[in-house]
């Protein structure tokens, strides 16, 4: 008999490929951005599944709830040529196969390996008080607070470089640099002039 959590993890997995497989060959932009919602929840369910709260209601919360949010009043404001969008599918189809094929490999191969297989075998339940948060917070910032750091530095040079590939000037607007008016000085701004003084002729 088939255990009844087994059943659901399986079913939010199978929900999760069919989201994430919508996202690819959807036609619509939108329709892409909401399967990629549904794969968030179906997500999060697994992570709940793993008792891992905190990580499933930061991904429903950050994600769903703003990157998204964001994606779709994007797409939704743009006039999107779904013609041109669709061009380069088939021209890149085997490289994406490809790299799928190999990711697949990769997760079988972890999967179907005895030591993580019995990974979880014999561990003790934790406690009543125990918090999976503070554990995670513990993890995050004393065992691997280096890679952590770097991908906080990783991501800001990726906003960095998002703001500068997408800045655009226009022909007629007046912008301000802050490091002109830094360097500013008292001659370039105030000019003395020598007015003689009016003298009233005598009548």
């Amino acid at each position: 008999m088939i255990d009844f959590q087994v059943l659901v993890f399986y079913s939010f997995a199978a929900l999760l490929l069919g989201a994430g497989v919508g996202v690819i060959v959807a036609r619509n932009p939108v329709h892409a951005a909401l399967f990629l919602v549904l794969a968030f929840f179906s997500g999060a369910a697994l992570w709940m599944l793993l008792e891992a709260e905190f990580l499933a209601i930061s991904l429903v919360l950050v994600y769903v709830g703003a990157v998204m949010v964001l994606f779709l009043f994007v797409v939704m404001m743009l006039d999107i040529n779904l013609d041109r969008l669709r061009e380069g599918f088939w021209k890149y189809f085997p490289l994406g196969g490809l790299v799928a094929a190999l990711m697949v490999g990769e997760l079988w191969v972890a999967l179907s390996s005895r030591g993580l297989a019995q990974t979880g075998a014999g561990l003790a339940p934790a406690a009543a008080d125990y918090s999976n948060t503070r554990e995670l917070g513990l993890q995050l910032y004393t065992t691997y607070v280096y890679p952590f750091e770097l991908a906080a530095v990783i991501l800001l040079v990726a906003i960095v470089a998002a703001i500068a590939l997408t800045l655009r000037r226009r022909k007629g607007t007046k912008y301000q640099n802050p490091a002109e008016q830094v360097r500013v000085k008292r001659a370039d701004r105030v000019r003395m002039v020598s007015i003689p003084a009016e003298v009233k002729s005598a009548e």
